[in-house]
């Protein structure tokens, strides 16, 4: 919806044969990096009842921009609409004529320090921001997709320690360097063998911690010894990526997904009347 009308679109969708999934149980992930399309079609889903969304709340990007070329060749792109979702609710996160941007950049950051990402009561919605979906459950409006469910962000491995290692690249590093040394042996496995079988051992782990330091990471031992167990799935995962491209990196790192093992667990929740 825009101010000028003549900006204003509805899109409705049809389809001619049946549906590729119908009926069956749903689930969508969202967190705090879901924007924009992401979020309209959780939202969709949410308001029709047709999918259960677990996770965090989204982004909150709904707006509708216009692309307008310059003379000089540069381009203005003007604001000119919001997205809404079908009942009602518009995604965007609120910002006022008076801010100057910074206080809308930092959103995350806030929400972080607020607690957001660790508990679901430290996001308070207004009652003039209730929406029903087409059940009658109540959902709310005002910023983002919030999840029928939540799951806490886990802070465990996050410390200057692993900033640096992914600053420096070594991670990257360290997984290419493995891929190229022992390219013929990882031909000879399949997937579900590299991931059942597969562990940095203590040989491997002073070589990456070597690595590190030679390109001036900082390590104290609590938080290399806090970000070890994350440092070494995601080093599993990018081997796993060099030799079965996306197929080998997501079978990887999903097995040590919490959000993802979350929602596997609420299939049954996930059919709506």
């Amino acid at each position: 919806k825009s101010k000028n009308h003549r900006y204003d679109q509805q899109y409705n969708t049809s389809y001619l044969n049946d549906g590729l999934f119908e009926n069956g149980a749903l689930v969508v992930l969202i967190n705090e990096g879901s924007a924009s399309a992401s979020e309209i079609v959780s939202g969709a889903l949410q308001d029709n009842d047709r999918a259960l969304i677990v996770g965090r709340r989204s982004f909150g990007k709904g707006l509708v921009q216009m692309p307008i070329p310059l003379s000089d060749g540069s381009e203005l792109r003007l604001t000119i609409s919001r997205y809404y979702i079908p009942s009602g609710r518009s995604i965007q996160k609120p910002y006022s004529a008076e801010d100057d941007g910074e206080s809308y950049q930092k959103d995350l950051y806030k929400r972080y320090k607020s607690g957001e990402f660790f508990s679901a009561d430290s996001v308070k919605f207004s009652d003039s921001l209730k929406f029903k979906t087409s059940s009658g459950r109540t959902v709310y409006g005002g910023g983002g997709i919030m999840p029928d469910y939540f799951v806490a962000r886990d802070t465990m491995p996050y410390t200057n320690f692993l900033v640096e290692m992914y600053n420096k690249d070594v991670l990257r590093e360290y997984a290419l360097k493995y891929y190229i040394e022992n390219k013929k042996k990882l031909e000879k496995q399949t997937l579900a063998y590299f991931n059942k079988n597969f562990l940095i051992n203590d040989i491997q782990w002073k070589e990456i911690l070597d690595m590190a330091k030679g390109v001036g990471v900082k390590m104290k031992e609590v938080e290399v010894k806090r970000s070890e167990l994350f440092v070494k799935n995601q080093i599993k995962a990018l081997i796993a990526r060099a030799m079965w491209r996306n197929e080998g990196f997501y079978t990887v790192s999903n097995a040590n997904d919490e959000l993802l093992q979350n929602a596997v667990l609420l299939f049954p929740k996930a059919k709506f009347k």
